[in-house]
């Protein structure tokens, strides 16, 4: 009863803090989770009083219509269920008759409850199957009845954060992986599988006792044996638990043996620690690090041998030059012109190497010798390297899958050319790789990330690779370095997560458990070093970023808009680039205008700021299209694309512009600014008389354009839409509307962030 009491009080506390009543002590902000989930590890046997308190506290939310608790508590119940040793059927039962329920609601409870549903059924047919799955692919075990594969890869850009975080960040995640290794979660899955099937009956003690003592060889057969039964028993549709479990316990017996460690009495369930995932951290140097670091993962140098995007093979060599060649931007290469047919046959045989050879016996054709046939051979099949054809996306597909066919062996050499015989059918490529990506920082990394995620879908539309294999997810940790960076110029801290807070209003398990890292990350890397920081067990931050990757499954879709920007030098190319958050132009002081000043009388209509022509289209409530156009005199004008409420719509620019108005007094002239603000979709801003501005983009000095006499800006649309609509107007120039498959391509690029909830109804 002081146990269950205890669990009450941390589990009210929770639904407290998500009411906005935060605990007294502001250190405990962002951790009641942590540490409810840390009591129930340090004892297993209390994780069924947590699950049951939970499914009372989710009836008594669905009773009295608190919707705002159901995610938040599910999340801690599916949690806690993964990780518990042994669970009783009727509890997942309540548990699984309470997701069905929640298909009745609208988004995001509906898909929360399918995905939950279903996870469950597959728990309650196999106990322990949604651990094992877990581990296998974040730890990439091998196993060929569940072949996929996870890892987190953790981004932060080191001129935003300082080298003392950076550094911490390091050595936690480095510290997170020192005590893992494939036999020990291999042990892992055996020793939880075998648990929640039998029960209180399962020698804990002396099975990972008994499996220490094994090779990893020995270990990985006993693994293969209880994963071929779990597996087993999900696809053939055996819902009986009883020949379940008496497979599970002849395995048990097996591997235990004669060991006297079998008669050793329990002193309750123990529970079998979940190993942390893989986590790679890396400093974002480069433009082209994300795509590169997400080819590794599909492709290691170590694995070269295997089919590379045009199916074929891929040299530790040639697997470097593809990850240097940039896809958005086409580098200059030099290249040899053949001119040659490309035929084996014409190509001529230098005699030139070798003499005329004497006949080995009047009855034999006259046969070249050795060294003149392997050079004869050599110089036939070594060729100079040519103009290769540039395929076109559609046989890049072609090939793609046809590369794909064979699953970790080199594709056919040739096309079956038979008559009368067609090609197989190629199989179809299944996302068998995750990439969790986890960007640590503010919204200047985010503006880093649309652009890469721009340029990757950019590259995709030309030449698929990454879309039909990997399932990209992305995620977002804010993080507030102690002090102002120079790269902020003069940015407010809250300012600076405006993402972040948008998604802590729309979820409140985000605001909860993820933004109240935002000043915690930099206070534990300024702590001094500890025993207890090199734990595994008391990893804060890595549990954390663990937790959100494992349940954060609900995206949040941000538009990114592309800006096209004019300079004043006509010679110079105009740029296109894209933002995240906000675009900031200013008036710039341009020694041009200084010298005109001087020589030139001031006109009566001038004051500060640039004349400007802005021509916008209006957001109206029925979403017709309307044009305005306004000129006027400004000092600056700022675009921000992340509403202030989650109501609002993420797709339209909330536009401020600093007017400039000439009041006529008694006095004299004076001047006065006033903020002009409206909603547009497509904005295009001109400067008649050619004075420069400069222009900022989200938020990050660096991205700062100089001498702009010119913008347009509009919602970016996904490249492999623009491809297809090309192809589309070449055969049909006058059609205006989309026809064929450009109606069911995706038109705008949209950034999609992870949370737990989505933004909630």
């Amino acid at each position: 009863a002081e146990v269950e009491s205890d669990i009450l009080r941390r589990v009210r506390a929770l639904l407290r803090e998500l009411d906005g009543h935060h605990p007294s002590c502001q250190s405990d902000r962002g951790m009641l989770r942590w540490t409810l989930h840390k009591k129930i590890d340090q004892n297993p046997s209390t994780s069924c009083v947590l699950v049951r308190i939970l499914v009372k506290e989710l009836e008594r939310a669905e009773r009295g219509d608190l919707r705002h608790y159901i995610i938040p508590l599910l999340h801690t119940l599916m949690y806690t269920l993964i990780q518990a040793p042994c669970i009783p059927d009727e509890l997942c039962a309540r548990v699984y008759d309470f997701c069905k329920r929640l298909l009745t609601l609208p988004k995001p409870f509906c898909t929360i409850g399918l995905d939950y549903a279903s996870r469950l059924q597959v728990e309650r047919t196999a106990p322990g199957t949604l651990y094992q799955r877990m581990v296998i692919s974040e730890q990439s075990l091998p196993s060929a009845p569940f072949p996929y594969q996870e890892k987190i890869f953790i981004f932060a850009d080191p001129e935003l954060l300082p080298e003392a975080i950076c550094n911490a960040l390091v050595t936690d995640t480095e510290a997170a992986q020192v005590s893992q290794s494939p036999q020990g979660c291999m042990s892992c899955v055996v020793t939880h599988t075998l648990q929640a099937a039998l029960g209180d009956t399962c020698d804990i003690h002396g099975l990972r006792a008994r499996l220490q003592a094994l090779s990893l060889g020995d270990v990985e057969h006993w693994f293969q044996q209880v994963l071929a039964v779990m597996e087993g028993t999900g696809s053939e549709g055996d819902s009986d638990r009883g020949q379940h479990t008496a497979r599970l316990e002849r395995i048990y017996h097996d591997l235990l043996g004669s060991s006297p460690a079998g008669n050793t009495p329990q002193e309750g369930l123990q529970g079998t620690p979940l190993p942390n995932p893989s986590i790679s951290f890396h400093l974002w140097t480069e433009d082209e690090q994300l795509w590169k670091e997400l080819v590794l993962f599909l492709r290691p140098l170590s694995q070269s041998c295997e089919p590379d995007c045009l199916g074929q093979d891929l040299g530790p060599l040639e697997m470097q030059d593809m990850l240097t060649d940039c896809g958005c931007c086409e580098q200059s290469r030099f290249s040899v012109l053949s001119t040659d047919s490309g035929i084996e046959r014409d190509l001529p045989v230098q005699e030139e190497l070798c003499g005329p050879c004497a006949p080995c016996a009047p009855c034999a054709p006259c046969a070249p010798c050795a060294p003149c046939a392997a050079d004869s051979e050599r110089s036939r099949l070594h060729r100079k390297g040519g103009i290769k054809k540039k395929l076109s996306p559609l046989e890049s597909v072609a090939l793609l899958q046809a590369g794909s066919a064979v699953p970790g062996g080199k594709p056919p050499g040739k096309l079956p050319r038979r008559a009368g015989m067609p090609p197989e059918p190629a199989a179809p490529l299944q996302r068998l790789h995750t990439a969790r990506v986890v960007l640590l920082g503010d919204d200047r990394i985010l503006g880093r990330l649309a652009q890469a995620f721009h340029c990757l879908r950019k590259r995709e539309a030309r030449r698929v690779f990454l879309t039909p294999r990997l399932n990209l997810q992305l995620y977002h940790i804010p993080v507030l370095p102690g002090q102002p960076h120079p790269a902020a110029d003069h940015t407010g801290p809250e300012e600076l997560c405006e993402v972040a807070r948008y998604l802590g209003r729309a979820d409140p398990w985000y605001e909860s458990n993820i933004n109240t890292l935002c000043h915690m990350i930099p206070k534990l890397a300024t702590m001094p070093s500890s025993l207890s920081r090199a734990l595994v067990t008391d990893l804060f931050l890595t549990d954390v970023i663990a937790y959100y990757t494992r349940m954060g499954t609900q995206p949040v879709c941000f538009q990114v808009h592309s800006v096209k920007v004019l300079f004043r030098d006509p010679a110079q190319d105009p740029a296109e680039d894209v933002f995240l958050t906000e675009l900031l132009t200013q008036v710039q002081d341009s020694p041009f205008h200084r010298e005109l000043s001087t020589t030139k009388k001031k006109s009566t209509l001038d004051g500060p700021g640039i004349d400007l022509t802005v021509t916008y289209r209006k957001v109206v409530l029925s979403d017709r299209q309307k044009e305005l156009a306004l000129s006027l005199r400004s000092t600056g004008l700022l675009m921000k694309a992340i509403p202030a409420e989650e109501a609002e719509d993420l797709g339209c620019l909330n536009v401020t512009i600093t007017e400039i108005i000439r009041i006529n007094n008694l006095a004299g002239r004076s001047f006065s600014a006033v903020a002009n603000r409206f909603k547009a979709r497509n904005i295009k801003i001109r400067s008649p008389e050619q004075r420069p501005f400069t222009v900022r983009l989200d938020k990050d000095s660096r991205r700062t354009y100089r001498d702009v006499i010119g913008l347009e800006v509009s919602p970016c649309l996904e490249p492999s839409y623009c491809l297809q609509k090309t192809r589309t107007m070449k055969f049909s120039p006058h059609e205006t509307e989309d026809v064929g498959l450009v109606k069911y391509l995706p038109k705008s690029l949209l950034l999609p962030i992870n949370t737990f909830a989505g933004v909630m109804q």
